[in-house]
């Protein structure tokens, strides 16, 4: 081999060290993935969310959004060890814990363990300081995600809303909700914040979609003759994501994600 060939190699290769250097550093600054354990999601986010993120899961009734909270919960304890609490604003315990018995989730289990807290936060309670009551059972309890069901009806019951006109109820609202998030984002928890919506809207505060870190729509309707439910990323900040629709099968095991064909 002469040696104008050699050197050429060698320009070649250091070109490709400092290729894969560079690769290292971008995959080094996108810091902690948190994988959510549900088949088909995690790829979709380059192997999950980053870490610390707030996610605003919304969509139209009946599109299984509690029980993509619960199975990321779940496999956050019995898959990854990690600690969880679900705050429930609308559904009893109760229920929630029998909808997990439907894919074989023992909460009752994970609740003796000390790992996974199903909160039932009464509607009549909700007050300005709620979120920092949240974040305080978060650090005591060393909570690394969080799911609250649901923003939509945290709104409702704003704190201090009264009827004296529509548009400054409005503005309190949206205050509120942003005043709720911002708080929850101090202490590294990953979070979802389920939200429900009606027709095309991401959510029903009108604030929550941009303060939240990223956004996962799922919508149920009519594809090709057939009802059926399809999950989408609208957004989701410090990493690159799938753009495609991805249809929801609900198995035996829970929430499945597949490719459009």
């Amino acid at each position: 081999m002469s040696k104008k060939n050699e050197d050429f190699k060698m320009t070649i290769a250091k070109k490709d060290e400092k290729t894969d250097i560079k690769i290292k550093k971008v995959y080094e600054h996108e810091g902690e993935r948190v994988k959510t354990g549900i088949p088909g999601f995690d790829e979709l986010v380059l192997g999950g969310i980053p870490r610390g993120k707030i996610v605003l899961l919304s969509g139209t009734p009946g599109t299984c959004k509690t029980i993509f909270g619960l199975q990321f919960l779940y496999n956050g304890a019995t898959m990854f060890n990690e600690k969880g609490l679900f705050v429930t604003i609308e559904e009893r315990v109760e229920g929630l814990k029998e909808q997990a018995r439907q894919f074989g989730w023992d909460f009752d289990s994970l609740e003796k363990q000390g790992i996974i807290k199903l909160l039932r936060l009464d509607s009549a309670n909700i007050k300005g300081i709620t979120s920092k009551e949240i974040m305080k059972y978060a650090q005591r309890n060393n909570v690394k995600r969080l799911v609250l069901d649901s923003l939509s009806a945290l709104a409702i019951n704003t704190p201090n809303v009264y009827s004296e006109g529509k548009s400054m109820s409005d503005i309190k609202v949206m205050q509120f909700i942003y005043c709720f998030i911002n708080d929850l984002k101090k202490d590294g928890m990953t979070t979802f914040l389920i939200s429900q919506t009606q027709g095309d809207e991401l959510s029903r505060d009108s604030v929550s979609e941009f303060t939240c870190d990223g956004i996962v729509y799922i919508k149920y309707e009519n594809l090709g003759g057939e009802y059926s439910r399809h999950l989408m990323i609208r957004k989701m900040r410090e990493t690159k994501h799938s753009e495609d629709i991805h249809p929801i099968e609900i198995s035996k095991d829970g929430l499945i994600l597949h490719k459009m064909e």
